[in-house]
């Protein structure tokens, strides 16, 4: 019976270099390489690279016959399935380290930036659907007529810019709204990893804000809640609303998230004085579930919202929006099936096809297509393909 032919990447990882190792030593990328190991796709711009390979392979102790029959074995698969071999495989194809278009990328598609990982930089780059306006005008709402949210997503899922959002709104809008911004920078969900952010922390916030710095907080912690309640008080006569807004909010501790709702009780006659919208990552959402007793004063008052990923259709509907920012058309740097796979290598479907688990978000499709942009430059393609995509 005669011996199994081995593949191209088993004869790789017989070296004991990674792919990585490989593609520095060739001078390709890493998608360039896994592209020709896939797909048999070989870069054009790239002379020789089966030579190349050989060489290093040669070098690396591997015989020259097992190396040839490799190569010969080398042909396009027709599935991604065939190719997800594991669930650590699966899981790494789903999201890229954070990328950046090369000289080679800028020029070969004629783009002087990425319009797709810029930030965005005004109103109206700000792109919308249902689910995301949803959550902007729930914050908007909740900052200028009172309330308690809590809105929660993945990373990269385009938080911190419906914060800038709202920030920019209440400029433009001129609007008698106080933002109050406790710093986090460094803070912890306990005193083991960092600093934890306290109620006396929030209260200085306020202070400070209210008072343009003009207050020092007073020593004592009665002392000091009450000077809290008083400033409010004048702020809201002279026509002033006030947000208590705190970012990377999965990091509050719990007896923080119930002491906001005291902040959140402070009142004025009828009216309260303070509104409260915090922003995090999905820890949040766990923290605030119904199903934890530690939190169910605060879960009763608060309301909790999540941003959702991109659904397929909304998804180019996203890289049309980012588009609109240059001369180009979105045809003129991914193919329609292209697109198809950026939403397939981003989502995690079960047996009957139902999306268990999406990282549609701006952040992951940005570095996904940035990364794709550059494989298709180093290809000599013209634009990106659906292999391209599930290559890199």
């Amino acid at each position: 019976m005669s011996p199994k032919i081995k593949t191209l990447k088993e004869l790789i990882e017989e070296t004991g270099c990674s792919q990585v190792e490989i593609a520095k030593l060739i001078g390709l990328s890493s998608a360039a390489l896994s592209l020709l190991i896939h797909k048999a796709i070989f870069p054009k711009r790239t002379k020789n690279v089966q030579h190349l390979i050989t060489d290093i392979l040669v070098n690396k102790g591997i015989e020259q016959t097992s190396i040839d029959a490799a190569f010969a074995l080398l042909k396009p698969i027709p599935t991604v399935s065939a190719q997800r071999e594991n669930a650590k495989e699966e899981e790494e194809i789903m999201l890229l380290a954070k990328q950046t278009l090369t000289k080679e990328a800028r020029k070969a598609f004629g783009l002087l930036s990425n319009p797709f990982t810029g930030e965005v930089q005004s109103h109206d780059e700000l792109f919308l659907n249902d689910d995301i306006n949803y959550v902007r005008q729930a914050m908007y709402q909740t900052a200028k007529l009172g309330g308690f949210v809590a809105v929660s997503g993945e990373s990269g899922s385009g938080k911190t810019t419906l914060r800038l959002d709202l920030e920019d709104r209440i400029q433009r809008e001129h609007l008698p709204i106080i933002m109050i911004e406790p710093y986090i920078i460094g803070t912890e969900d306990n005193d083991i990893k960092g600093k934890t952010l306290k109620s006396g922390h929030i209260a200085e916030s306020i202070i400070e804000t209210i008072s343009s710095g003009q207050e020092r907080p007073l020593r004592s912690a009665e002392a000091r809640f009450r000077q809290v309640h008083n400033l409010l008080k004048e702020s809201s006569l002279a026509g002033n609303s006030h947000v208590i807004l705190i970012e990377e909010a999965h990091s509050l501790p719990i007896p923080t998230l119930k002491h906001l709702k005291r902040f959140f009780e402070l009142k004025s006659g009828f009216k309260n004085l303070v509104s409260i919208i915090l922003i995090g990552q999905t820890e949040l959402a766990n923290k605030l579930s119904e199903r934890n007793p530690h939190v169910r004063e605060v879960v009763q008052r608060c309301e909790n919202i999540t941003l959702e990923p991109l659904t397929s259709t909304g998804l180019e509907q996203y890289l049309q929006h980012r588009i609109k920012a240059t001369d180009k058309k979105l045809s003129d740097i991914i193919t329609e099936d292209g697109i198809y796979a950026i939403a397939e290598r981003l989502t995690q479907a079960n047996g009957n096809g139902k999306v268990e688990r999406s990282l549609l978000y701006p952040l992951a499709v940005g570095n996904l297509i940035t990364g794709a942009m550059n494989a298709t430059a180093e290809l000599g393609a013209p634009v990106i393909d659906r292999h391209v995509i599930m290559g890199v």
